[in-house]
């Protein structure tokens, strides 16, 4: 299936990994892709190390195991780069984008020789200043959607506020941070190698 992306996220339990992976799921459900995202987990607890992946296609979906060989890998905490092999089986006609605030240098050293292109975000500096508090998810999801192009950037924040609005019923305040938060990282995430 030459159409279908595949993406694997790392993060840690409480980082909103596996919620920013089922967001772009249901994003990519809403302009007519078929979709999966689901999240595997260690022993459960705050701070353990997570991953989730997503598979995103034009057409059905007939595969339904882990993902081996992504096109594209989030990695949602940068300390996960010195004790997980993020880059495994990652194309190298993919891409990696990562929170953090390290430079290409630096991040070749713990990239373990992969040779694709590389893609940073400061996600805490964009929670920060749009939400008030560090939630590195909504940052992500809007860096992994301008870096593979799953989807158009303007559909993308349309089906984001629909959802917001919808998860947040109770909590409309969240609503405006959350998107000012997404329309920044668009912007925000930048190729270092």
């Amino acid at each position: 299936m030459s159409n279908m992306i595949e993406i694997r996220w790392h993060g840690r339990g409480g980082q909103g990994a596996k919620t920013a992976s089922l967001l772009l799921a249901d994003a990519a459900f809403n302009t007519g892709k078929y979709i999966q995202g689901f999240p595997e987990y260690g022993p459960e607890r705050m701070g353990a190390p997570i991953t989730a992946y997503n598979r995103i296609s034009d057409t059905q979906i007939r595969i339904h195991s882990n993902i081996y060989e992504p096109d594209y890998v989030v990695v949602v905490d940068d300390t996960l780069l010195e004790s997980v092999d993020v880059t495994a089986g990652l194309k190298k006609e993919g891409a990696i984008v990562i929170n953090t605030t390290k430079d290409g240098e630096q991040l070749k050293k713990l990239l373990k020789g992969y040779e694709g292109k590389v893609y940073t975000i400061d996600a805490r500096k964009v929670s920060m200043e749009t939400l008030g508090k560090y939630f590195p998810n909504t940052p992500m999801l809007a860096a992994i959607v301008k870096v593979s192009g799953i989807m158009k950037e303007d559909e993308f924040v349309k089906d984001m506020e629909g959802s917001f609005k919808h998860k947040f019923a109770k909590k409309p305040e969240v609503i405006d941070g959350n998107m000012k938060a997404l329309k920044m990282a668009l912007e925000e995430v930048k190729q270092v190698s």
